[in-house]
């Protein structure tokens, strides 16, 4: 299905990062396994890769950083040629009520969950844009469209990416590339693995069918939109949250 096609994503050396590129690799793409953190980890996927029979690198580059994110993306290009699908998954939660958010909570989240969505696009695009294709997928989420108590900070980032998606839509469709946002809802991860057991039956609650996702509910859909068989969908929000938008 992405048989040698070269996919950048973001974050991707666990939870649902983890997911979309061992998602991707299985469907034949060549994976970029960007992170930020654990180099143990980023390391760890790209053997799975490769064990499965696929390729990878990794490459370590901080999102937020605009300088850092031009020389990743000439990185890659150096090595691979072309970028074909760039998924931009890095994300932070600092959650605080807005009377106590310190300024740091607020601009740390804004600088990688949005920002650092602008700077990967901002030099992908101009390679997609010579090869007139491409499949950019901008990670949102179910906060960015409901809000969220005690993530104002989180909920504005990911509304920002919708905007930010929309936009690109509009602005790169005459060069067929596609860019759409996945928004999950509670996904089974280490992001969600450090709520409470009451937040987290508060939290089903909210679900009509009643359970989390997984990681893999996402890179199935975001393997989708990198296809052939998404090629004809561009500028929308694909809700993976088990009905929470309804």
């Amino acid at each position: 299905m992405l048989k040698d096609k070269v996919a950048v994503v973001t974050g991707a050396s666990r939870g649902i990062g983890r997911a979309i590129a061992l998602e991707m690799a299985k469907n034949g793409a060549k994976v970029v396994i960007n992170y930020n953190g654990s180099v143990e980890k980023a390391e760890e996927v790209k053997k799975e890769i490769e064990a499965n029979g696929g390729e990878a690198m990794i490459y370590q580059c901080n999102v937020s950083d605009f300088a850092a994110c031009e020389q990743f993306i000439k990185d890659v290009v150096t090595a691979y040629g072309r970028i074909d699908i760039l998924v931009n998954n890095a994300g932070i939660t600092r959650d605080g009520l807005i009377m106590k958010m310190k300024e740091e909570d607020f601009d740390q989240v804004l600088d990688i969950n949005l920002k650092g969505t602008f700077n990967t696009i901002r030099f992908v695009s101009r390679i997609m844009m010579k090869q007139r294709q491409g499949s950019i997928i901008n990670m949102s989420s179910v906060s960015g469209v409901l809000g969220n108590i005690g993530q104002a900070n989180y909920a504005a980032s990911k509304a920002g990416v919708i905007g930010l998606t929309k936009s690109m839509a509009r602005e790169l469709a005459a060069r067929n590339i596609t860019v759409n946002a996945i928004a999950p809802g509670f996904i089974d991860t280490d992001m969600t693995s450090v709520l409470s057991d009451a937040v987290k039956e508060a939290s089903v609650a909210q679900i009509p069918l009643g359970h989390f996702g997984k990681p893999e509910d996402i890179a199935n859909v975001a393997a989708f939109l990198a296809s052939e068989k998404g090629a004809y969908i561009t500028g929308q929000v694909i809700h993976v949250d088990g009905g929470m938008a309804i």
